[in-house]
């Protein structure tokens, strides 16, 4: 029981003490850089501090489960210390009387002892059966001599005893009354606890492939995208993720009403549903809701499948990708790396990448548009000077700071530079089949040396999202060479990707840079490379040293003849009574000599490399 009890304790004290003590605000991305992102703070800080934190089923079941078996733990320890043969052997305690008793008091607690717990008097009693053992036993060590020194040296009558464990078990367990109890409950654990809890283990485990997300859902992911998915069919795609199937099923009518209503507001932005299954309407409406920042319109149940959804959404937009680059679809997959864009700034296809800006709504978007100098994004909104800057006329000044402040410190201003080259190589040319590299180099301007970047600047998205930046190469047919996030959080960030050079010929690829978390901030570059011929390359010249390690065998070759060397000794031992009988019958050892032999002269005349190859396709087939 300890072996649950001491582990189960520990991580529900480590668990109190992150909810009251243990988590900073930056621990749990509750950070407020801007006015904007207070309420996300205070949210975040409300479930993940104090009792909101601790009010998870998981947490719950466990705690009774451990406070339950300790109570049981503490009440055997109080029997076993009180009645159990692990305390040590005291004969006056046991009788009862004082350690200054002369032999009459002994003898009359003797007798008063023996017919309490005499086993005629006390018939299926274990217990007293037991104790009337020990009353002999004690009575024993005080009056008989040889006991008595026995006591004295080795604190048992009985003289020098030998060390024995063994385990104490309630005397419940052990009273015939209870034996079929006891075994239906060693039944119920054995036969039905366990086993289920191994099965309930097991399938959930194997239902989650990479990243933990749902084999079930990489499977629908390649059934449902293709090369030309529109980034309107993903939120559709999205909903349809094996980890919302059982959440999003409406279980009432008024559930399914308030679907039907939230989806009246936000159908003329959704693409037709290819798919009419209750859990995808369900989903895709919720999505929606928050795309086009409607979340005020949900219930609160709602509200908590919509956050369900958006908890898991990083890592299924992850694999969302990640389908894309096992079909080599790349515009498909820089539309995913898109989905996962506006999924963490609450913003659709149809909405300014302005909207990003604190406090920043349809209105303030118009007064920029209207400008002399127009700034239709956020990058050419931020080159502008401050007094030139529109839109902020009704914002108080520290709305403004906030606003001036996300431009500057907070949304990354990056630069990105690549160079193409070959490791160890004497000159900067390309040859067919060399292993090139592509250098991408991202420099965020607007972080100071030596500071980490923080969280992403995402009020309306409910969990804190880390900034990470999508390397992607591609051809110009839209094949995927390499895609990758990079997680740097430093200044200077180098990404490198290898891939072999192909044929004689000049190519140009696709290098996209594209944020996780922010619109409008994507680089695209492209990379030039000139593969020349091989041929022209001076021949490789193999050290004579080198050469000479063709000759020695390998270790298959080294393994073989000492199995044959080791057949042929024994098979000459049980063969040397009958070669003069059978004179017809060759040696073994000779037919295994001479094939050495023609294996030498074969390598000798270079055929080594293609029995080696033999071998290996043998051992490839079996």
């Amino acid at each position: 029981m300890s072996f649950y009890l001491v582990p189960s304790w520990y991580s529900i004290l480590k668990r109190v003490y992150k909810a009251f003590l243990g988590l900073t605000d930056e621990d749990i991305g509750a950070v407020a850089r801007t006015g904007a992102e207070k309420r996300k703070a205070e949210k975040l800080k409300k479930e993940s501090k104090g009792l909101n934190s601790l009010k998870a089923s998981g947490f719950l079941i466990n705690l009774a489960v451990t406070v339950v078996l300790s109570i049981v733990f503490v009440i055997l320890l109080q029997n076993v210390s009180s009645d159990g043969e692990v305390n040590s052997f005291d004969p006056f305690q046991i009788l009862g009387i004082d350690e200054d008793a002369d032999g009459k008091a002994i003898k009359k607690a003797f007798r008063t002892k023996s017919l309490q717990y005499h086993p005629d008097k006390n018939p299926n009693n274990p217990a007293a059966e037991a104790t009337f053992r020990m009353v002999a036993k004690a009575y024993e060590a005080l009056t008989d001599e040889t006991a008595k020194e026995n006591f004295r040296l080795y604190g048992n009558p009985d003289g020098k005893q030998s060390l024995a464990v063994s385990i104490g078990l309630p005397s419940i367990l052990l009273d015939t009354d209870n034996r079929n109890f006891v075994l239906v409950i060693y039944l119920i654990f054995m036969v039905v606890l366990i086993p289920y809890g191994v099965w309930t283990y097991y399938s959930k485990s194997s239902k989650f492939g990479e990243k933990d997300v749902m084999y079930d859902t990489y499977s629908w992911y390649h059934h449902t995208m293709g090369e030309n998915t529109l980034i309107k069919s993903l939120p559709e795609f999205f909903a349809g993720s094996a980890e919302f199937r059982e959440r999003n099923m409406p279980k009432t009518q008024s559930e399914k009403e308030e679907i039907g209503k939230i989806m009246s507001t936000v159908r003329s932005n959704m693409q037709k549903p290819k798919y009419n299954h209750p859990v995808l309407v369900k989903g895709n409406v919720l999505l929606h809701a928050h795309l086009l920042r409607k979340t005020d319109e949900l219930s609160a149940s709602a509200l908590e499948d919509l956050k369900y959804m958006l908890r898991t959404s990083g890592s299924l937009v992850d694999a969302m990708i990640s389908v894309c680059q096992h079909q080599e679809n790349l515009s498909t997959a820089l539309t995913c790396i898109e989905f996962g864009q506006m999924i963490t700034q609450a913003c659709w296809v149809r909405d300014s990448n302005l909207l990003q800006l604190p406090y920043f709504t349809s209105e303030e978007i118009k007064h920029v548009e209207k400008a002399k100098s127009k700034a239709n994004d956020i990058k050419s909104y931020r080159a502008l000077a401050d007094d030139q800057k529109k839109g902020m006329a009704d914002f108080t000044e520290e709305q403004k700071d906030d606003i001036l402040k996300c431009l500057k410190d907070v949304i990354p201003d990056i630069t990105v530079e690549s160079k193409v080259f070959v490791d160890d190589d004497e000159d900067d040319k390309v040859y067919e089949g060399d292993l090139c590299t592509v250098q991408v180099t991202i420099t965020r301007n607007n972080l100071k040396d030596g500071a980490k970047v923080g969280l992403a600047h995402a009020p309306r998205f409910p969990y804190p999202r880390q900034e990470a930046w999508w390397v992607c190469l591609g051809t110009k047919e839209g094949k995927i060479i390499n895609i990758e996030k990079v997680t740097s959080t430093g200044k200077v960030v180098e990404h490198k990707i290898k891939f072999l050079a192909p044929r004689v010929g000049t190519y140009e690829f696709d290098l996209h840079v594209k944020s996780n978390a922010y619109i409008g901030l994507d680089e695209k570059q492209t990379v030039s490379l000139t593969t020349l011929d091989n041929s022209v390359l001076p021949e490789y010249k193999i050290h004579p040293d080198d050469a000479e390690l063709d000759d020695e065998p390998t270790l298959f070759e080294e393994m073989l003849n000492a199995n044959v060397e080791q057949d042929s000794d024994s098979d000459s031992d049980d063969d040397s009574d009958d070669e003069d009988d059978n004179p017809k019958t060759s040696s073994l050892a000779d037919k295994k000599a001479e094939m050495l032999k023609a294996r030498k002269a074969a390598a000798a005349a270079g055929d080594d490399d293609d029995e080696d190859e033999e071998v290996e396709e043998v051992y490839a087939e079996k």
